[in-house]
């Protein structure tokens, strides 16, 4: 069963006016073959596995490549190029550049499990030609076309003024679900939450340990291991290097090199801080999210409802990250806020031309009340919009924005 994924699609087609080659990049299993595969690319493609000896030895020598394209693709070399997990490959980077050099009418869309390898691959030969396109786990819109296409219909007519009265009472259910199982898409197709639960274990130890591992050195895996359940404990919260080094009996530099390979292998991002004044504010700590939910839960080995959970508020939190992250141009960045009183903004997004406050709170409110640490960043930083991302709430009071949390892909950051 394929899912449409017209977002990504849009991104393809878009970069293909502009650039030879176009590189899907992501953790395994987030779809990227089936975004390959499915997209509506005018023309004749041709669809090669990287990790297939045989495709690597194709690629070994130029003549035998350009021979063995026009033989399977045609003669003019006119159409599409797909090269999945394009990093297994050697000297891929020297031979997509003589490609695309030499034959103008081919495109070339590849994929890669990791952007650590993508980096050592792609090299500086392929500048301005290649767009790289960071492929996620499903956001709550792609979830809810999994799930439910009446639903995904439903909720593609809401806005962010669409109140808890009008909207399908099974939307907040199906986030509740999404909150605990996450958006791999093989995870949102299965229908038991036992089957999800199996799947995702198959997905952490199969694929991306197994990818992770690669670069953990033997002495440092119950280090490691440490490492990923105590992050695991830690979403939302700031990251101190000093402190997980005492935890894992990893040392300072090995931490500090492990969090960067989890980050480039897309397991979890980091979020720096918001600052104008230096003094003022918590300026080297970075926070934590995990880029799927699901994948997290497994980690920390807990899959109970998400209003028993004494982690659900940090749940909540890392998924506005996620729906943040997906929804925000390259160009623009994110941050937190939080003074070394106490005084915290969750985001704060700046597009370069405004910004955006957002503060989260896994609550259900009955009205809205101002908020004083948001009125003060507003008015001092010059805020152009501000949100406060609950369970229920769509209201408004003063220059607040009250959100419930499933609406969080409508907020316009342009």
């Amino acid at each position: 069963m394929i899912i449409q994924r017209e977002n990504y699609y849009k991104k393809i087609k878009s970069a293909f006016l502009y650039l030879p080659i176009v590189t899907l990049i992501g953790a395994r299993q987030v779809g990227k073959t089936t975004i390959m595969k499915s997209c509506d690319l005018d023309g004749e493609q041709l669809f090669l596995n990287g990790q297939d000896p045989e495709v690597a030895a194709i690629f070994q020598k130029y003549s035998n490549l350009l021979n063995y394209l026009k033989t399977n693709l045609n003669p003019s070399l006119k159409g599409y190029l797909l090269i999945d997990e394009f990093q297994y490959i050697p000297n891929i980077s020297t031979m997509l550049k003589i490609l695309s050099d030499n034959h103008e009418e081919l495109k070339i869309l590849c994929s890669g499990s990791s952007s650590l390898d993508i980096i050592q691959k792609v090299e500086e030969s392929l500048a301005g030609r290649i767009r790289i396109i960071d492929v996620y786990p499903l956001s709550f819109e792609e979830y809810l076309k999994f799930a439910d296409d009446r639903l995904y219909d439903l909720f593609l007519r809401y806005d962010i003024d669409s109140t808890e009265e009008i909207v399908a009472p099974e939307i907040p259910l199906i986030l509740n679900e999404y909150l605990v199982c996450g958006g791999f898409p093989r995870v949102a197709l299965a229908g038991k939450i036992d089957d999800k639960i199996e799947l995702l274990d198959d997905i952490y130890r199969t694929y991306l340990l197994r990818d992770v591992r690669n670069y953990v050195r033997n002495e440092d895996t119950v280090g490691f291991n440490k490492l990923m359940r105590t992050l695991s404990y830690q979403i939302s919260n700031l990251m101190n290097i000093n402190n997980l080094s005492k935890l894992t009996g990893l040392s300072y530099k090995k931490c500090e090199e492990y969090l960067y390979l989890l980050e480039q292998m897309c397991i979890i991002k980091t979020v720096p801080p918001f600052y104008t004044n230096r003094k003022k504010v918590i300026s080297k700590m970075k926070k934590i999210y995990f880029i799927d939910l699901g994948l997290r839960n497994i980690i920390y080995n807990s899959f109970n409802e998400i209003e028993f959970r004494v982690d659900n508020g940090m749940i909540f939190e890392n998924f506005v990250f996620l729906e943040i992250m997906k929804n925000i141009a390259k160009s623009s960045h994110l941050y937190f806020y939080r003074t070394k009183d106490g005084s915290e903004i969750d985001f704060v997004v700046d597009n370069l031309m405004r910004k955006f406050a957002i503060e989260v709170k896994y609550q259900r409110f009955s009205k809205a009340t101002g908020v004083r640490n948001i009125v003060n960043f507003v008015k001092d930083e010059y805020i152009a919009e501000s949100y406060l991302i609950n369970i229920n709430l769509n209201s408004v009071f003063g220059k607040i924005k009250y959100l419930p949390a499933f609406l969080t892909s409508k907020i316009d950051f342009s």
